[in-house]
């Protein structure tokens, strides 16, 4: 009897073992298996989802920038409105503006506000600069061939909370001819995507220059074998599915006309996004700026004191 018993008791450990072992190498496979959609396919598909999301705007947007460079910090207030964008530098190396500065500042905003043609060619400017950015996620589908690598979680500033990231790696296309200049880059990157298929948006772009890029065959300039960036986006947590940019990092170096040195290395945080009225105007935002200006000033002394008082406690 002891001995049938202790049978049953092996089998029944054994059981419990070959069951754990089966689920966990059925969670790992389920966890592993790709998506049944081709990479280049889900790529398309999300490009068009950032291309729609680019030509129908979600919103206007209060936000805060900290952006390091080797020369130092610089952290600034944006707002976009529907004129330009208004923004305001409040704080240099994380030290606020001296009371020259501020006056700079103000006085810059206030040209722009009282001179119409230079704020349209501001507005225009920053047109151009969005469609060259498009122009990139627009050649994405087809200037790179990808394969599926894996999964990543989300995070704070990363896709949409909750959802797991797809990770695919990509390399240059042989069969691509770069329609301009703009596109000539992509020839010599390669790097990772990570896409978010709930919502089929870009979480993540991140590549590096395997090889020196030139232009115009070297005479209108290069950019450096080994240079770096990365974008990332994800949604800006207000509760209406608006997605942003909130990581830029670049490390780029090369030349432009043989001689004229290019070295673009910062990493921009943008952060504390708040939702503005649609049709708010240029002025509007200006007063913006200096009402969220003073606040932060509020909670930093705040902030402060009370920091001041525990040290004093202890």
């Amino acid at each position: 009897m002891h001995a049938a018993g202790h049978t049953r008791a092996e089998r029944l450990i054994a059981s419990v073992i070959v069951a754990t072992v089966a689920a966990a190498v059925t969670l790992a496979a389920q966890e592993s298996k790709n998506p049944e959609i081709a990479p280049a396919d889900l790529v398309r598909a999300t490009v068009e989802n950032e291309i729609a999301a680019s030509n129908h705007p979600e919103g206007l947007h209060l936000f805060r920038s900290y952006r390091k460079t080797p020369k130092g910090s610089q952290t600034r207030l944006y707002v976009e409105t529907k004129d330009a964008l208004a923004a305001k530098l409040i704080a240099i190396n994380d030290q606020p503006l001296t009371a020259e500065q501020q006056q700079t500042e103000a006085n810059h905003l206030t040209w722009l506000m009282n001179n119409p043609e230079q704020l349209r060619k501001k507005a225009v400017r920053e047109k151009e600069d969005e469609e060259r950015s498009l122009r990139i996620v627009k050649a994405l589908p087809g200037a790179f061939c990808y394969e599926y690598a894996g999964t990543e979680n989300s995070a704070a500033g990363l896709g949409r909370a909750g959802n797991q990231l797809i990770r695919l790696k990509f390399t240059p296309n042989p069969a691509y001819r770069p329609p301009s200049r703009v596109e000539e880059v992509l020839a010599g990157m390669q790097g990772v995507l990570l896409i978010d298929p709930e919502v089929r948006r870009l979480a993540r772009i991140e590549g590096t220059l395997f090889r020196e890029v030139t232009f115009g065959w070297g005479i209108i300039g290069h950019l450096n074998k080994g240079g770096q960036f990365r974008v990332q986006q994800g949604d800006l947590g207000l509760g209406d599915g608006a997605w942003g940019v909130m990581d830029l990092n670049l490390n780029i170096t090369g030349k432009i006309l043989m001689f004229k040195g290019i070295s673009m290395i910062s990493d921009e945080v943008l952060s504390d996004f708040q939702k503005m009225p649609e049709n708010l105007t240029f002025a509007e935002g200006v007063e913006r700026l200096k009402i969220e200006e003073e606040k932060q000033a509020h909670d930093n002394r705040a902030s402060q004191n009370l920091e001041v008082k525990k040290a004093q406690s202890n």
